[in-house]
């Protein structure tokens, strides 16, 4: 009936009704956390808060062609991605708005760094590195848009020398 965005073979209409309906359920529930988040900003009950209300349907479409390898060096309001990745849950948005410093309920940056600003770890508990290859990978933030380009330049450019390292293969796909 439709194509799927990571390849071109057909998806069923059942499969592709779920998965618009899965889209919907994230997008309305993105948009519930930026309305509820920047309230509790306002009742001066969380601290500074970026939230990503009105970017999240180019937010779904992009998770859709998103890879494992993939690098997102992104936009600080792009809860709705990491959301749709399943790399962000209500209950972390709502422990960085708090400023909760344990790295369970605060993923990103364990409190320290501004709401919305979305990190995943490149290490794994002991200090080496993860196969970077095998999971969604998201830069850390930073607010100043100007400053986003060269990490973007950067990114690709690391990725295109990793390929060709051997000893580094868990790193580029």
């Amino acid at each position: 009936m439709s194509i799927s965005s990571s390849t071109k073979e057909e998806i069923s209409l059942k499969k592709f009704k779920e998965k618009v309906i899965n889209d919907f359920r994230t997008i309305s529930l993105s948009r519930e956390i930026s309305v509820q988040g920047r309230r509790e900003v306002l009742l001066g009950k969380g601290k500074f808060g970026i939230f990503g209300d009105g970017k999240e349907l180019p937010q779904i479409v992009m998770s859709h062609f998103f890879k494992k390898g993939d690098y997102r060096s992104g936009y600080y309001r792009d809860q709705t991605l990491l959301f749709a990745q399943e790399l962000l849950t209500v209950e972390n948005v709502f422990a960085a708005l708090y400023a909760d410093l344990d790295i369970e309920r605060e993923p990103m940056s364990g409190g320290r760094q501004m709401g919305g600003h979305f990190a995943t770890h490149s290490l794994n508990k002991d200090g080496t590195w993860k196969d970077l290859t095998k999971q969604k990978n998201s830069s850390p933030d930073i607010s100043p848009t100007a400053g986003q380009m060269p990490r973007l330049v950067g990114l690709a450019q690391a990725s295109k020398v990793y390929r060709n390292i051997k000893d580094i293969e868990k790193l580029s796909s």
